[in-house]
């Protein structure tokens, strides 16, 4: 009998990593693929990025509404509930023996709660990581708590994930599915990447991913107003590309300054609630830097061989290659920051950077494991204690 096994996605970014192995998973006769879209999928407001589960040939079994307009931190628990009474009748209806989620975010610690108490078997990809700046950090090691099977992107998150009583036989250091992504899909040129998004990108360009950092006392919309006055003083002669936050505490008051900009100076800042995954690769390839605090800044595009500037502490804790910078977010620390990766000794460091996120084989690792892993008895854990040393 094929084994039912459940992708659960609330994003474009998740679904930009997740895509590959959904694809792999639906050519396999031992599967019966199951997706479930939630969150900013099925937002208008942040691009309706449904359509691009549909346009990647797959079917969506059950959308799960979650409300995304109003991010204050009670709407945003309102929208958990809303999300949780979604997720208990999609796992009821759908019954999977197996449920992958990715990641750290809101939406994916109601779907690994909904799956424990339903004592479905859950596969967790990325956890292990630490990331001091957003509350996101808790979230990750709270699903991996209520996950059975775990695919970490380097050798220390898997002994951090076995240091919070997982057993090791189920953690897997696979390497960062990102990375896999881009060295398999067929990018855009930038002649095609222009005439898809009707606008010209010259070498001279930056693109621009700025999160709410939910765990720093300054707020959200201050660092973003010193980003966008470090982008005004001291990138003379660039453009910028942005993509929107993700539905993130506070992430509307960054949405209206990025928008404010570009309606005021179009010519030098374009904004994009989201590119998807092919794009947003191919358009890696065409700017001088990638600007920002996302964590695709410090895992997938270093394997691109351009400079990251990673703005503040939202992602502090991480594991990153040379080419990733890190600086404050004081306008004056952003210039600097700015003035470093843009530099030529820069630049050509960053084009030879190692990335220690990367291995060759991370997709079919992953596909392996979770259509061959025995599920029986699975959700029964035991807490797996670190050898004690006298």
């Amino acid at each position: 009998m094929a084994r039912k096994i459940c992708i659960i996605t609330g994003t474009r970014a998740d679904w930009g990593l997740l895509s590959g192995i959904a694809k792999s998973l639906k050519s396999r006769n031992d599967v019966q693929l199951q997706i479930v879209a939630t969150n900013m999928h099925l937002s208008e407001k942040f691009g309706n990025t449904q359509t691009e589960i549909l346009h990647d040939g797959l079917t969506i079994d059950y959308r799960v509404p979650m409300p995304v307009d109003n991010d204050s931190p009670a709407k945003t628990v309102e929208a958990m509930a809303i999300c949780m009474k979604g997720m208990s009748e999609a796992i009821g209806s759908l019954r999977p023996d197996l449920i992958v989620i990715l990641g750290d975010r809101y939406e994916m610690l109601v779907a690994a709660s909904a799956a424990l108490i339903f004592h479905t078997p859950i596969a967790h990809i990325a956890g292990g990581a630490v990331s001091f700046g957003a509350f996101d950090e808790s979230i990750r090691h709270a699903i991996t708590k209520m996950s059975h099977l775990h695919f970490t992107e380097t050798e220390e998150y898997r002994q951090r994930v076995i240091q919070l009583g997982e057993e090791p036989s189920r953690v897997f250091n696979v390497g960062a599915i990102g990375i896999y992504n881009i060295r398999h899909l067929q990018l855009m040129t930038r002649h095609e990447l222009e005439a898809n998004l009707r606008t010209t990108i010259p070498p001279t360009s930056l693109f621009v991913t700025f999160h709410p950092a939910t765990l720093d006392s300054e707020p959200p919309a201050t660092q973003c107003r010193n980003l966008m006055t470090a982008l005004e003083q001291c990138t003379e002669g660039y453009k910028v590309f942005f993509s929107y936050p993700n539905s993130d505490t506070h992430g509307n008051e960054i949405i209206e300054i990025i928008e404010k900009a570009a309606h005021t100076n179009p010519d030098k800042y374009v904004v994009f609630p989201s590119l998807g995954q092919l794009r947003y690769l191919s358009m890696l390839r065409c700017v001088a830097a990638v600007v920002g605090n996302s964590s695709s800044g410090i895992v997938e595009v270093p394997s691109m061989g351009i400079p990251t500037l990673n703005i503040g502490i939202r992602q502090m804790g991480r594991i990153a290659a040379k080419s990733v910078h890190n600086c404050g977010t004081s306008t004056a620390e952003v210039c600097q920051g700015l003035a470093t990766v843009l530099s030529p000794e820069f630049r050509e460091m960053a084009h030879h950077a190692t990335n220690p996120y990367e291995q060759p084989d991370t997709l079919e690792k992953i596909v392996n494991t979770i259509c061959t892993m025995p599920l029986d008895g699975i959700t029964v854990k035991r807490f797996y204690d670190l050898p004690r040393h006298c």
